[in-house]
């Protein structure tokens, strides 16, 4: 029966380092998405040595490129939507991972029950979390590994 992150989580995973570039990392993101054949949302940031040391996801991104005065839009006639979309993609080039992740990450060890997992997804709106043990990264749990296990759960009845 699974009860643990280990009898859950994904051992195939992509990882980005601080120093690679936002644009390069969307170009990875896709990479993973046809490689996985499902989409990947974010991924572990990891040092020379693999020790995680941030997490990134397109939510950073997209936070990132968001025009910091987007709310005062309706009211403006004489805006290039366009024009503010290229001028943020091309301002997005710039940057570097290590930039936007997140350096706080939240981890679980395997051994963290199933419903740990989920409360502290819920609580923290955290959607993945890397599995570590012993300082080394051996998995991560996304919230559709969560969900799906339940899934099968309510299937067995």
């Amino acid at each position: 029966m699974k009860i643990a992150a280990r009898d859950i989580m994904t051992t195939g995973f992509h990882t980005l380092t601080p120093e690679t570039p936002v644009n390069e990392a969307i170009k990875l993101f896709k990479q993973a998405n046809q490689e996985e054949g499902r989409k990947i949302f974010g991924m572990m940031v990891t040092d020379n040595d693999g020790h995680l040391i941030g997490m990134i996801s397109m939510y950073d991104i997209l936070i990132y490129m968001r025009p910091k005065h987007i709310h005062i839009w309706g009211v403006m006639d004489d805006i290039d939507v366009a024009g503010i979309i290229d001028v943020a993609c091309e301002k997005t080039k710039s940057i570097l991972v290590g930039d936007i992740m997140t350096p706080d990450v939240i981890t679980i060890t395997p051994q963290t029950h199933i419903f740990m997992i989920m409360d502290i997804m819920i609580k923290k709106h955290i959607r993945r979390l890397p599995v570590i043990e012993d300082g080394k990264i051996m998995g991560i749990v996304y919230i559709s590994n969560l969900f799906y296990d339940l899934l099968e759960r309510f299937a067995d009845e």
